[in-house]
């Protein structure tokens, strides 16, 4: 009887249970607390892309509620002025910043680093070196070695001070010390038990521990979360948008070349054939694929813009307006090289002093190289693609409507014009103008160029055009 009553016991607390838990306010229920993370990769050289990502990351995490913003770095360094810009962007940040170095956080990447709220680093990891040097390795200057220290320096007081207790003094201490980010920059830097001088600091994960460099060691993003007490959270990735992922393709050296010939041999078609056509627009598109890419990464000035525009000009004018070749042309050629050249190189003025040359004589071979692989392209495809036996041929007219068989298209006149003479108007490149007998008919040079008032004869008419040589050849019998 006992083990009935237990029995109905039983069953009455546990359908009493299950009663109070569906009448049980949810409102009650305490919520779990998620840590909404937004994560950026920095794992480049530090330069406008980065700049232009970091602004572009930082309004997504703003609009996001973001309570953490991490940044993914390996980096070797880059451009002081654009990591200069990113740490303002981190200092100024209302959401905290977080950086969890993957390998290097060299030069560049260490000022970005120390302007961050916390760092974290992966064993085998190293933050320092941020010494300002040129693209060759050697040290700039020391003007620019003093504004980096100072930059370093104010990064680290800009975390402030951490209060310490010593038999019931006050004291206090930086949480990251300025003279050590100072040591990162000038070898003459001397902080005992940290580093002597004559030599650069640069930190391991136990010794930026040890100096308040650095809050933890973690292999793993999920890793760095955990050590900085996150357990709940979401993550949301940076992702590069499409017309990133296209200028990260455009500016790539093979399709560069690939373009300036495209940009060359449309002006050279175009030339040869006046008349606004196919080859000067794809000579223009190539030209827009070509500065549009290096404009948005910050490499093409406005001024290396208008210089290639002012080259192109100045080679028109010579060609049509000015007879012969002289200073507009040579100009026109020099502009043309240097817009290109210099627009390959990152740079505001003429001021190369911080800039490896090498880096400049690679854009100008670069340029070089293409035009003249494209000239002479130009001129073989020229005279075979359009050839009456190939398949470009065959889309173009090649027959001949002769009046001996009934066709009278054109003025036939210009054709009792064979065996005279007269001189050039415009210069025949080889089409142009000529004079003849009181009258300007279009002619074309047999000869190649001839200059502007040069003597012709007319040696033949065929399909409403006169072919015209040198007087002076068919004097020496060359007709």
């Amino acid at each position: 009887m006992n083990n009935i009553r237990r029995f109905f016991l039983l069953i009455f607390s546990l359908s009493l249970s299950f009663h109070l838990m569906a009448y049980q306010d949810t409102d009650s229920i305490p919520e779990i607390d998620t840590t909404q993370v937004y994560k950026f990769d920095i794992k480049r050289e530090i330069g406008p892309a980065v700049w232009r990502q970091t602004k572009t990351a930082f309004n997504e995490a703003k609009e996001w509620n973001a309570d953490i913003i991490l940044i993914h770095m390996n980096t070797y360094g880059g451009m002081v002025i654009h990591a200069d810009s990113i740490r303002t962007a981190i200092l100024n940040s209302e959401i905290p910043v977080y950086v969890y170095i993957d390998n290097n956080a060299a030069s560049a990447g260490a000022l970005i680093s120390i302007a961050c709220d916390s760092i974290y680093m992966r064993t085998g990891a190293n933050i320092g070196a941020a010494t300002v040097v040129n693209q060759t390795g050697e040290a700039m200057p020391d003007k620019y070695q003093s504004y980096m220290r100072s930059t370093m320096r104010a990064t680290a007081e800009s975390h402030g001070k951490d209060t310490l207790i010593q038999k019931g003094d006050t004291t206090y201490k930086w949480r990251r010390d300025p003279l050590i980010a100072e040591a990162m920059v000038d070898p003459r830097t001397y902080i005992e038990n940290v580093i002597d001088t004559g030599k650069v600091l640069t930190f391991t994960p136990d010794e930026a521990i040890k100096n308040g460099y650095c809050e933890g060691i973690a292999n793993s993003v999920e890793e760095v979360l955990a050590k900085a007490g996150i357990k709940e959270y979401i993550i949301k990735k940076y992702e590069p948008t499409g017309i990133e992922k296209m200028v990260d393709f455009m500016i790539n050296p093979v399709l560069q070349g690939i373009l300036i010939m495209l940009i060359i041999g449309g002006i050279y078609f175009e030339l040869q054939s006046p008349g606004i056509g196919f080859p000067i627009l794809a000579s223009a598109i190539a030209a827009v694929l070509y500065f549009s890419p290096l404009y948005l990464e910050g490499m093409a000035e406005n001024w290396e813009i208008l210089l290639f525009a002012a080259g192109v000009i100045l080679l028109v004018v010579e060609i049509f307006v000015i007879p012969g070749f002289g200073v507009a042309g040579v100009l026109g050629i020099v502009f043309i090289i240097t817009g290109l050249s210099l627009s390959l190189v990152d740079n505001v003025a003429f001021n190369f002093e911080e800039r490896h040359l090498k880096a400049l004589l690679s854009a100008v071979i670069l340029v070089v190289f293409s035009m003249f692989s494209s000239i002479i392209g130009s001129i073989y495809l020229s005279t075979k693609l359009f050839a009456t036996n190939s398949f470009l041929g065959k889309l173009a007219l090649s027959a001949v409507e002769k009046s001996e068989d009934g066709y009278v298209g054109v003025d036939m006149y210009a054709k009792s014009l064979i065996g005279k003479t007269g001189s050039v108007v415009s210069v025949l490149r080889p089409s142009g103008k000529v004079f003849i007998e009181n009258q300007i008919y279009d002619a074309k040079s047999e000869d190649g160029f001839i200059d502007k008032d040069v003597e012709i004869k007319v040696i033949r008419f065929e399909a409403g055009q006169v072919y015209v040589i040198k007087k002076e050849d068919d004097e020496f019998g060359e007709a």
